[in-house]
């Protein structure tokens, strides 16, 4: 049975996936038209809003459209309606659709454009190409009275902190003696008002990615036994994860690229590639960007990748390409984006059963005869 939820909790999940922090500055993802307050109970998932993504979305009768790109990418200096941009928003809001882009944040996200491609290619060990972002860390240090600082500890754990790579409940350790003096007012957990106190405290520190902050802060408030606790937070000169819009990473098995080619052909449901290279050269480690990558080709070269796979490459950037040694299958802009589109839809399914969610059928911009 299919159940209405309000817009911003179907929002919230795609910004929890791919928070807003992540896009680029140039970009504006996020609400293009509606009310995220609004009820739904159909969403729509699309590469670009389109005049058939709109027609297929009134057929269906979805509430909100969620795209890739953004429809309203610059300001607009006036809403004519004589206009196809115009146009389109007035038959939208005629429609009562709302809608909704996961743009750049999209691509950078851990599980974005990039790394969905990878994967369904079957790409492995998957690592960051192009940088644009790293997670800022901070250093929490808590003291906390005797017999208490598993409680805590659990707490910090539980709501993000003290995560390094593969490991959790990252923290140190340390005995030492705290004093206090409970003034008038006061309701001590332990000792009485107007006397000093000498306490067996731990000292507990432990590493917190910015985002969690608030969230890890407040964790430990909740789970310290004091009225009133002592804490520190320092920035640090390390960071923690690193965001970027490309990938790299090696093939199980290396391939002649003339069959890799035939693999993103059969991957992507595509009749034809561009290729820039040898058909008959070996190839391992693969660099991956969804989209328009060509501006990762002398990062990807020096990362040791034999292959590029994105869309968009001019002539200019094949020569370059072609002069660094790196081979070149360009897919197309789109079709690289594609599986994201679809990995999107089945997220928010998942995550919402009972909305009924799908994907728009792709239009293809151009036709090889």
């Amino acid at each position: 049975m299919i159940r209405a939820v309000k817009a911003k909790e179907v929002t919230g999940l795609i910004e929890q996936l791919a928070p807003i922090a992540l896009a680029e500055d140039w970009d504006n993802p996020g609400w293009q038209v509606g009310d995220p307050e609004a009820l739904v109970k159909s969403v729509m998932v699309a590469l670009d809003f389109t005049t058939e993504v709109l027609q297929e979305a009134k057929l269906e009768k979805v509430d909100l459209i969620i795209t890739h790109h953004p429809f309203i990418f610059k300001p607009f200096r006036s809403l004519r309606f004589d206009q196809p941009a115009g146009g389109l928003i007035r038959y939208l809001v005629g429609a009562g659709i709302m809608l909704y882009s996961a743009h750049t944040n999209l691509d950078n996200a851990p599980e974005g454009v990039s790394q969905i491609l990878g994967k369904k290619l079957g790409v492995q060990e998957l690592e960051v190409l192009g940088v644009s972002q790293q997670e800022k860390l901070y250093k929490l240090v808590v003291f906390i009275p005797q017999g208490h600082e598993d409680e805590v500890r659990q707490a910090l754990s539980a709501a993000g902190a003290g995560w390094i790579g593969n490991y959790s409940h990252c923290t140190f350790q340390l005995a030492g003696m705290g004093t206090f003096l409970p003034r008038e007012g006061a309701s001590p957990y332990i000792g009485q008002t107007g006397q000093l106190e000498k306490v067996s405290e731990y000292r507990l520190e432990t590493v917190v990615p910015e985002p969690d902050i608030g969230s890890v802060v407040q964790a430990m408030l909740k789970a310290h036994p004091y009225e009133e606790v002592a804490y520190d937070l320092y920035p640090l000169q390390i960071y923690g994860k690193q965001f970027g819009p490309g990938r790299i990473g090696r093939l199980s098995n290396p391939l002649e690229l003339s069959s890799l080619a035939e693999q993103v052909k059969q991957v992507l449901n595509l009749s034809l590639v561009k290729i820039i290279g040898k058909p008959n050269q070996w190839v391992e480690k693969v660099a991956l960007c969804g989209g328009s990558g060509a501006f990762l080709i002398p990062e990807a070269a020096a990362r040791g990748a034999q292959v590029l796979i994105t869309g968009d490459v001019k002539y200019h950037e094949a020569q370059e390409a072609k002069s660094l040694g790196l081979t070149v299958i360009d897919a197309g802009h789109g079709n690289t984006e594609l599986p994201a589109i679809e990995y999107l839809a089945g997220y928010l399914q998942k995550k919402f059963p009972a909305l009924k969610v799908k994907t728009a059928r792709p239009v293809p911009l151009e036709l090889w005869l």
